[in-house]
């Protein structure tokens, strides 16, 4: 099981709270964690991700193992740390402003 740390507004979204687990067949990847996410929890489709791209929403981040992997392809393996549950795939809302 690989443990996802979702924003407070997601998890609201998702009616969940704490940490999320999902199961994912293979290589733990950032694109089959989403993958997985969203085939769990469908409310969640389009907000991490474009609908017809894929492609992570500008304003969203992703980081695991103190690592920002936000702009790793998403077909690259994750930390092993994650993979076996040890350490968990954060999604974060990212700030802005001016």
């Amino acid at each position: 099981m690989i443990r996802v740390v979702l924003p407070t507004h997601l998890k609201t979204l998702a009616r969940v709270e704490g940490e999320v687990e999902v199961h994912v067949d293979g290589q733990a990847t950032q694109r089959s964690v989403l993958d997985a996410l969203e085939a769990g929890y469908p409310m969640l489709r389009g907000t991490i991700r474009d609908h017809g791209t894929q492609r992570r929403r500008a304003f969203v981040r992703f980081f695991a193992c103190e690592q920002d992997l936000s702009h790793e392809l998403p077909d690259a393996s994750l930390p092993d740390a994650v993979a076996v549950g040890a350490e968990p795939f954060l999604v974060v809302g990212a700030m802005a402003g001016g």
